[in-house]
């Protein structure tokens, strides 16, 4: 039992531990509940007192922010009508300074009207190559919104006075110039007044666009010579081209086709026209050339026509019956028309031929007539006839064909008709002669037998 007892003893203090070990908990927890509550009670208090002292500052920014808007309306207000009244005033100075002005204006518009049309001619004349800064000057002046100066108008009058004096002037000076290649090079230029520049290497044209002298990529056929003596030139009176233009003309002059370049347009059959023409001309000149040999030695011959010699044709034929003692007139005279037949060919040699190329240039001119225009109409019908320059090729083939044709017909046809009668002339003279001596020789006959 008193085991038992101790037993239920000690069971009730370890009971008992527990229960006073919550209880301290218990309190403990109370206590920081209470510690934080009142934490919590004087953080609102002062979050209460921040906000109230934000609101009052705000009140007071909110005050003076509408303080300063009603002082900047108040300023609005008077820059406004400040800008009223001085819109009036300016609308006053306008109108008392139109009625200063006056014709002043009027004067002004002219002054910027005669710059700008001044302006177009000094742009295209060949003066601007010498002096370049002039363009600039008439553009500030055309195109200012205000009245010029008194030294403008000076210098607008020595403008004026310029052109006036280098009209008749020849001036050299260096300028830049685009070469045939395009590129540029520092040369001298010579200018003959506003019509024509030039230097060593030929003819000059004034790019309008840029005011820059340009040398021409062809210069006209036969001028360059001019040219070249003119620019070396010191002293003295030279010949030289003048271009009313200033290179224009001159342009288009270096643009016509040399000689060279028309016979190529001919085409094939120019070169034919031309090849039995140089084969005529040859032929006729041979032709002329022993007409004319042959002529000195029968006149010679007939000088002394009892001595006939070998060399002309007058001279055979006398010789033919030398040593003959027949008597026949029937034979005498056959063989003295025998000994002239034998000349006739040589005189008349070619004859037949020059008469067939004369009859033949103009026909062949007339087949590249055809050929051209068969060309011509094939370049039609594939592109229109909008652009004429492509036609050119075609028609130049026909124009240029038929006027090879007649001008090798035409010059044959005189040259044969000569030689033609130049033969005949020296075929009668040897009928003559022939003739005269039967007669004699049949005299010489009736006189012997008498």
């Amino acid at each position: 039992m008193k085991g038992l007892h101790a037993w239920a003893a000690l069971m009730l203090v370890f009971g008992a531990t527990p229960a006073l070990a919550q209880q301290k908990g218990m309190d403990e927890l109370l206590k920081q509940i209470q510690q934080g509550s009142q934490q919590a009670s004087q953080l609102n208090a002062e979050r209460e007192q921040r906000f109230l002292r934000n609101k009052n500052e705000q009140a007071a920014l909110l005050g003076k922010a509408e303080s300063d808007f009603a002082a900047a309306n108040a300023r609005a207000n008077q820059a406004k009508a400040r800008f009223a009244a001085g819109q009036g005033e300016i609308a006053e100075l306008k109108k008392r300074l139109t009625e200063r002005v006056g014709d002043t204006g009027q004067m002004y518009a002219a002054i910027a009207q005669s710059a700008g049309e001044f302006r177009g001619q000094v742009a295209g004349s060949l003066v601007t190559a010498q002096f370049p800064d002039r363009i600039g000057f008439l553009d500030r002046i055309a195109q200012a919104g205000e009245i010029p100066s008194v030294q403008d108008l000076e210098k607008l009058w020595f403008l004026y006075a310029q052109e006036a004096a280098e009209s008749g002037r020849v001036a050299r000076f260096p300028a830049e110039i685009v070469d045939a290649l395009g590129e540029k090079e520092k040369v001298d230029v010579v200018r003959v007044g506003l019509f024509t520049a030039l230097t060593a290497d030929g003819y000059l044209s004034l790019q309008p666009d840029t005011g820059r002298l340009a040398l021409l990529a062809r210069q006209p056929e036969g001028h360059g010579g001019l040219a070249r003596d003119f620019s070396e030139a010191k002293e003295g009176v030279h010949p030289v081209v003048i271009d009313p233009s200033r290179g224009d003309l001159l342009r288009l002059i270096a643009e016509r086709p040399t000689v060279a370049e028309r016979v190529h347009q001919g085409g094939l059959v120019g070169y034919v026209i031309i090849a039995i023409g140089v084969l005529g001309a040859v032929l006729a000149a041979w032709q002329f050339v022993y007409l004319l040999l042959v002529g000195i030695r029968v006149r010679r011959q007939l000088g002394n026509v009892g001595q006939p010699r070998e060399d002309n044709p007058l001279g055979r034929v006398l010789a033919s019956l030398r040593g003959d003692t027949t008597q026949d007139p029937e034979i005498l005279e056959t063989r003295l028309s025998e000994a002239v037949l034998r000349e006739t060919p040589k005189l008349e040699r070619f004859q037949s031929l020059l008469r067939m190329i004369v009859a033949a240039g103009p026909l062949l001119g007339l087949l590249g007539t055809v050929i051209g225009m068969i060309i011509t109409f094939q370049v039609i019908t594939e592109v229109g006839a909008g652009d004429p320059k492509l036609m050119a090729g075609g028609i130049s083939q026909a124009m240029i064909a038929t006027v090879l044709g007649l001008m090798i017909a035409i010059p044959l046809l005189f040259v044969n008709s000569f030689l033609m009668a130049r033969s005949r002339t020296l075929t009668q003279i040897l009928d003559e002669q022939a003739a005269g001596l039967l007669a004699q020789r049949l005299e010489s006959a009736g006189a012997t037998r008498a």
